[in-house]
């Protein structure tokens, strides 16, 4: 029998990711042990895939995603994190964060308890690499397509359960650094070493910079659901561009932030300080047509997903195509795009001693792309989970 997890890929562009070079890679028991473009290439047991000059880059990783391929973070059980990993497998994506919404805290233990599962078990498409809380400790007036019902300022006995059931788990926690409570929050939090990104919220520059000193050090999906840049009052958009203290999620999709504001965002923060998210929803990879997010009625079309009051809600984004994007839009190079997809998520939430990176002794977590940056392979640990046809 075959060791569990190994493969050799070879002659590929390798993307590792700041620089591309020629070469070779080996993984073994779900391992990386060898990256090179030398002749000393070790034999190993094992399949042995030609990378015929395609690009291979470290797996994708999505640390913004509600749901997909039919599957939603909210329904709270393992058979929807399993379509949801198998989904952005097609991708190239090998790990991603489910992403709570606002909701009763009952809810959020049920969706917690799943991903804590899921995460054990396994989706046999991407790896569940821990849990990411957006809400319910939001800003009323910018809560988006969260329910307004259930937004509350931040409880510590109820963050202290999440972390009874969830413990290093939780990787990342969005709040409004404004609200009544936020501090003692932000403190508790990084005490577990749990990211904290500010979102969703109406904090002027003063409080957002505030947050930071408590221990924020992230923002998510920049320039959607905050206070925007204002000359006199630069808000948590100010905030964000100008302190190198935080990273910042970007959806880029050339929707939810104009390709000018997506190329002031690089300018300002660099290729290491931005992280491609997706902020899909259960409709990735499905029809247009209606469907639900926390308790809301999205209406998808090949534009937009929106409420059927008009606001954006979520994407039907891929990681793929965010990196595709990020090179025809922002005209980066696909070792910068590719970064920002990878190694740049990885250490937002902690992870970066494992995954994000081409490194001999991380795991075995793989994305093969054609010249166009199709998807072609994805490895999970030294596993095929997809393989175009």
């Amino acid at each position: 029998m075959l060791p569990k997890g190994t493969i050799t890929i070879k002659d590929g562009r390798l993307v590792t990711p700041f620089v591309v070079m020629p070469g070779t890679i080996v993984v073994e028991n779900g391992i990386i042990t060898y990256v090179g473009s030398g002749a000393d290439v070790p034999s190993a047991e094992g399949p042995v895939l030609d990378a015929e000059g395609a690009y291979v880059t470290p797996g994708l990783i999505d640390i913004h995603v509600h749901g997909g391929g039919g599957g939603d973070v909210m329904d709270g059980t393992g058979k929807a994190l399993e379509v949801m990993g198998q989904a952005f497998s097609r991708y190239g994506t090998t790990g991603f964060v489910p992403a709570t919404v606002t909701a009763s805290h009952r809810e959020t233990l049920r969706a917690v308890e799943a991903v804590k599962a899921a995460a054990g078990k396994g989706t046999g498409g991407a790896q569940v690499l821990g849990i990411h809380l957006e809400g319910p400790y939001i800003d009323m007036g910018k809560r988006g397509a969260h329910h307004p019902d259930h937004v509350r300022p931040p409880s510590l006995p109820e963050l202290e359960e999440i972390w009874e059931l969830a413990g290093p788990l939780l990787r990342l926690v969005t709040l409004a650094p404004e609200l009544e409570g936020a501090e003692a929050a932000i403190r508790r939090l990084r005490s577990w070493d749990v990211t904290v990104a500010i979102g969703h919220s109406n904090a002027t520059y003063e409080e957002a910079m505030a947050a930071h000193v408590w221990g924020a050090s992230h923002i998510c999906h920049m320039f959607n659901g905050m206070r925007g840049l204002h000359h006199r009052e630069p808000g948590v958009a100010g905030a964000a561009l100008t302190c190198d203290g935080f990273s910042v999620e970007l959806i880029c999709d050339g929707v939810h932030v104009h390709p000018a504001a997506m190329d002031l965002v690089m300018r300002a923060k660099g290729p290491d300080k931005v992280v491609l998210i997706t902020d899909t929803l259960r409709a990735m990879g499905l029809p247009q047509g209606r469907y639900q997010l926390g308790g809301l009625e999205v209406e998808v079309t090949k534009e937009a997903a929106r409420l059927l009051t008009g606001e954006l809600a979520g994407s039907t984004l891929s990681m793929a195509r965010a990196v595709k994007n990020a090179v025809d839009l922002l005209g980066v190079s696909v070792a910068e795009a590719v970064r920002m997809a990878s190694c740049n998520p990885a250490r937002a939430i902690g992870i970066s001693s494992r995954k994000g990176s081409l490194t001999v002794g991380k795991d075995g977590d793989i994305a093969v792309f054609d010249a166009e940056l199709n998807p072609l392979a994805t490895i999970v640990g030294g596993q095929v989970v997809y393989q175009r046809t």
